[in-house]
C-alpha cells in the first residue's frame, strides 16, 4: 500500500486540489428517487463519488454516520469505499483515543479490517493511546487539535504557561511524528490561530473542517496554513456538497459546489503563491 503522504500529495497533483469531500449522509436528507433505507445511502454515495472523484483530494467518511444504522453499518461502508478509486486516499473521521488494547482494536479495524488510509484521533489521554495507531508508518494519524465548534474553548483554548492546550497538541504531534505520518485538526472558524499553527508545525498537513456550513474562513485558513509547496491545508466540505441538491440532480450539483470550492481554494493557493514569491525575490 502506498503510503498515505504520498498518495494524498499524487491525488492533489493530479486533481489540482485541496478539498476533502465529507461522505455523511442522513438517510432523512437523501434526495427524491433515493430508498430512506441503507440502500439509499450506499446509491447516494456512490453517484456522488462518480460525479466528485476528480476534483478532490481525499474523501472523508464520518463513521458516526454510518454506525447510526445499525446492523447495516458494515455493509454500507463497504460498500462506500469501494465506489472510491484507489488512487484517491480515505480519511475514517472517528477520532478515537482511548488506551492498551482499545486502542490497539480500534487500530486493526481501521486500518486493516476497514482498510483506510488515514483517521482522525482524540489526543487527550496521551501517547500511550496514540502509538497503536502512530505504528501504522503508512496511514495518516490527524489529531484533533483546534476545532471548529463553539465548545473548543471549553478546553482546547485554555491558557497554560506555554500557551493554550491546542498549541500543546500541535508540539506534542510534530514530536511524535518519527513515521511522518502525523498531521492536525484544524477549523476553519479558528483561522486566527493558523499563522502560529503553521509555525508550531511547519510540514503537518492540516484538516481544515468547518468551511460552508460552519462559515469558516476559507482565505486566512487556506492562505496562511499552506506549507512552503503550495500543500498542506486540505479543506473538508460535507452537508454543502453532499446536500448541494434534495432533487434527483443531487450528483451535478454536487459536482458543482466542488468546483466551485476547489476555484475558490485555488485562487488563494495562487495569490499566496505569488507573495511568497515576491517575497523571496526581494530578500534576494
Amino acid at each position: 500500500m502506498t503510503d498515505f503522504a504520498s498518495k494524498l500529495a499524487a491525488t492533489v497533483e493530479k486533481n489540482d486540489s485541496l478539498v476533502c469531500v465529507g461522505l455523511d449522509p442522513v438517510i432523512d436528507r437523501l434526495p427524491a428517487g433515493l430508498e430512506k433505507n441503507a440502500a439509499g445511502i450506499i446509491e447516494f454515495n456512490q453517484r456522488l463519488i462518480e460525479a466528485t472523484s476528480d476534483l478532490v483530494s481525499v474523501y472523508k467518511p464520518n463513521y458516526a454516520f454510518y454506525g447510526a444504522l445499525g446492523a447495516d453499518a458494515w455493509d454500507t461502508l463497504a460498500k462506500t469505499l469501494a465506489a472510491i478509486p484507489d488512487d484517491i486516499p480515505v480519511l475514517l473521521d472517528a477520532k478515537v483515543g482511548d488506551i492498551g488494547s482499545t486502542a490497539e482494536q480500534w487500530a486493526h479495524m481501521i486500518f486493516d479490517e476497514i482498510g483506510v488510509d488515514a483517521v482522525t484521533v482524540n489526543p487527550y489521554m496521551g501517547k500511550d493511546a496514540l502509538d497503536p495507531f502512530l505504528s501504522y508508518a503508512d496511514r495518516g494519524v490527524f489529531f484533533v487539535c483546534h476545532t471548529s465548534n463553539p465548545g473548543a474553548a471549553d478546553f482546547e483554548r485554555l491558557e497554560t504557561s506555554e500557551g493554550p492546550v491546542y498549541e500543546h497538541v500541535a508540539r506534542k504531534a510534530v514530536e511524535w511524528n518519527d513515521n511522518g505520518n502525523c498531521g492536525l485538526v484544524v477549523g476553519a472558524t479558528q483561522a486566527d490561530s493558523m499563522v502560529r499553527m503553521r509555525s508550531i508545525a511547519p510540514d503537518l498537513p492540516f484538516l481544515v473542517p468547518g468551511v460552508g456550513s460552519q462559515g469558516g474562513d476559507l482565505e486566512h485558513a487556506v492562505g496562511d496554513g499552506l506549507r512552503e509547496d503550495g500543500q498542506g491545508v486540505y479543506v473538508n466540505s460535507s452537508r454543502s456538497i453532499i446536500f448541494a441538491s434534495a432533487g434527483s440532480d443531487y450528483p451535478e450539483a454536487a459536482r458543482t459546489a466542488t468546483q466551485q470550492l476547489r476555484q475558490q481554494i485555488n485562487d488563494v493557493r495562487t495569490s499566496s503563491l505569488r507573495t511568497t514569491s515576491r517575497g523571496v525575490a526581494q530578500s534576494g
